[in-house]
C-alpha cells in the first residue's frame, strides 16, 4: 500500500510499505539546498521528506519516524539543535548536521546534543550521500551488535566499556556517549595506547577512506574528551591518537 506525503515545499514524496526504504528527513530552509539534496538521495533510492523549519521538523519525524535526519543548524522558529534535542527526546535516530559555519564550537554543541556527525557548507552531494549510506550502516552493525553480545566488560582503570549494552562509565557513573562517540571509543579501546592515525579511525569509524574527512575525528575527540575526560586521549600531533590506560 502507498501513501503519500507532502513536504514544506509542497512536493509530494511516495512511500512503499513502512520498512521497504530507509526514510531521511532532509530539514533546511533553503530550496536549492532542499531539492538538490532530495533529488540526491532519490537517486540512492531513499524516501525522502522535507521539513523548513524547527516547529515543523519536530511533528514531521514524529509522525513520519525516518530513519535519519539531514538537519541545518539555522532554522526559523527554533534551530537545529533543539530540533535534535527534540527528536532524540523522542527516539533515537541518526542524525547528520548542517552548518554553513565553520565553527568548531558549533560542531562540539552539535555533537553534544545527539548529532552522530557534521557537513560545512558547502559541500558535494556525493560526500553527502556517501556519509548518509555510513550512518545507516553504523545503526544496522550496532543492531547486530546488540542481538550477539559480547561477554564481560571491558575495564581499563576507571573506565568502563559495555558491549552489549552499549553503555559507557567512568567512576562507575554512566556517561552518555552518542552511537558515533561510542563506536569511536570501542576503536580506540580495542588497541589500547596505540597511536591510531586519523585516516585509520576514519575508515574504522565512519566507514570513510576520504583523507577530507579528518576534522570530523578531530571533533568527535573533542566531544569525547569532554565526558570521559581530556587525559584519557593522548594526541600524538602530525599522527593521530591513543586511549591512555594505567600501568599494569
Amino acid at each position: 500500500m502507498e501513501q503519500t506525503h507532502t513536504s514544506q515545499s509542497g512536493a509530494a514524496a511516495t512511500t512503499t510499505t513502512p520498512g521497504a526504504q530507509r526514510r531521511v528527513l532532509v530539514v533546511e530552509d533553503d530550496p536549492t539546498i532542499v531539492d538538490a539534496i532530495s533529488a540526491r538521495l532519490r537517486a540512492e533510492g531513499f524516501l525522502v521528506q522535507t521539513a523548513a523549519d524547527g516547529p515543523a521538523a519536530v511533528d514531521t519525524a514524529e509522525a513520519w519516524q525516518p530513519d535519519l535526519l539531514i538537519l541545518d543548524i539555522m532554522l526559523p522558529g527554533f534551530d537545529g539543535l533543539e530540533v535534535c534535542r527534540r527528536v532524540q527526546a523522542q527516539r533515537p535516530v541518526p542524525v547528520l548536521m548542517l552548518t554553513a559555519r565553520d565553527d568548531e564550537t558549533d560542531m562540539l554543541v552539535g555533537l553534544g546534543v545527539g548529532a552522530d556527525d557534521y557537513m560545512t557548507k558547502p559541500f558535494s552531494m556525493r560526500e553527502l550521500a556517501a556519509r548518509v549510506h555510513v550512518l545507516l550502516r553504523r545503526v544496522e552493525r550496532a543492531a547486530i551488535a546488540a542481538s550477539t553480545p559480547r561477554s564481560g566488560i571491558l575495564r581499563l582503570g576507571e573506565l568502563e566499556i559495555d558491549h552489549a549494552q552499549r553503555r559507557v562509565r567512568v567512576k562507575s557513573e554512566d556517561v552518555h556517549l552518542t552511537p558515533t562517540e561510542f563506536d569511536l571509543l570501542v576503536c580506540l579501546a580495542n588497541t589500547p595506547r596505540a597511536v591510531l592515525s586519523r585516516e585509520q579511525l576514519l575508515a574504522e569509524v565512519w566507514d570513510w577512506a576520504d583523507a577530507s574527512g579528518t576534522r570530523t575525528v578531530d571533533s568527535h575527540i573533542k566531544a569525547l574528551r569532554r565526558k570521559i575526560g581530556a587525559e584519557r586521549i593522548r594526541t600524538v600531533h602530525g599522527v593521530g591518537y591513543a586511549l591512555e590506560t594505567p600501568n599494569p
